[in-house]
């Protein structure tokens, strides 16, 4: 494994196991609550943020993270007004965002051409000051999925019940969009601005396929997005393509391999369920 002896590669191996975790960790929410393009229109807006940390010569992550973060509380209070005006404000956003960061690089004498990595990922543009900025603000994205997991299940998956309870909805709706800010930037250096809402949603709907319940398609997810995410980053180095265009067409092709798994195991649960239904039917005839 001679890949692993080169500085770039360890750094886009630990990269891409921080991609791998934190997408379906909060992809996973986002799913549950109809929000799967999210993380597309995040990335659009974060690529204002790269141009701007390439213009002002500062770190593209921490730039991406700020603009990212404002982006979606903006979606979040567009979303919460539920105003049939909010798609066309949001669609602005989204191309607004990515047609920013064009405008911002080519005024700063700076490539288009530059944003590219941003924006499909690459091995090679994964930094030191990259991989200690991409651990902490996992370890922000781990925190709010995996400590506040109850409270963030239930908003998902009634707002109404969750506010009756006492729990503060808009607060934790802003948690949620803020943190989905956040995981595009961490994923922004190996999959790819323009890429990365597949992460967030294709092991989450690969794990669901096969699993009942919250937390079993959670952990699965993330398990199923690690391998990806790494053996997917470590195939680049030999076959010289895009890190993130390798690990999407990987992960659609597990979901691929899951969905045909899961047919049999759908049909014999049905079948089980009948087959409880007749002896609660029979028992009750008895009765």
């Amino acid at each position: 494994m001679d890949l692993l002896t080169l500085a770039f590669m360890q750094r886009a191996l630990i990269a891409a196991a921080l991609v791998g975790i934190t997408a379906p960790a909060i992809g996973t929410y986002l799913v549950q609550r109809r929000q799967a393009v999210m993380g597309d229109g995040l990335g659009h807006v974060a690529m204002t943020g790269v141009a701007l940390g390439f213009v002002l010569n500062s770190s593209p992550v921490w730039m991406a993270t700020l603009v990212a973060v404002v982006g979606a509380v903006g979606m979040e209070l567009i979303r919460s007004r539920g105003k049939t005006s909010g798609d066309v404000a949001l669609a602005m956003l989204f191309y607004g965002g990515l047609a920013g960061g064009v405008m911002i690089i080519s005024a700063g004498g700076g490539s288009t051409a530059r944003l590219l990595s941003a924006m499909f990922g690459s091995i090679t543009a994964v930094a030191s000051e990259d991989v200690v900025a991409m651990a902490f603000l996992a370890a922000f994205v781990l925190a709010v999925t995996i400590g506040l997991r109850r409270q963030l299940f239930a908003v998902c998956q009634d707002e109404e019940f969750a506010r009756v309870t006492g729990l503060p909805v808009r607060a934790l709706n802003l948690l949620i969009a803020v943190t989905a800010a956040v995981t595009v930037t961490v994923a922004m250096r190996i999959v790819g601005l323009l890429l990365v809402s597949a992460m967030m949603v294709i092991p989450v709907a690969a794990a669901q396929r096969i699993t009942r319940g919250f937390a079993a398609t959670l952990g699965l997810a993330i398990a199923l997005s690690l391998t990806i995410a790494v053996t997917g980053t470590a195939a680049t180095y030999y076959i010289d393509v895009p890190s993130g265009a390798t690990i999407v067409l990987l992960a659609i092709g597990v979901f691929m391999v899951l969905t045909a798994l899961s047919t049999p195991l759908a049909r014999r649960r049905a079948r089980a369920a009948r087959a409880a239904e007749e002896v609660c039917t029979r028992d009750d005839v008895k009765v």
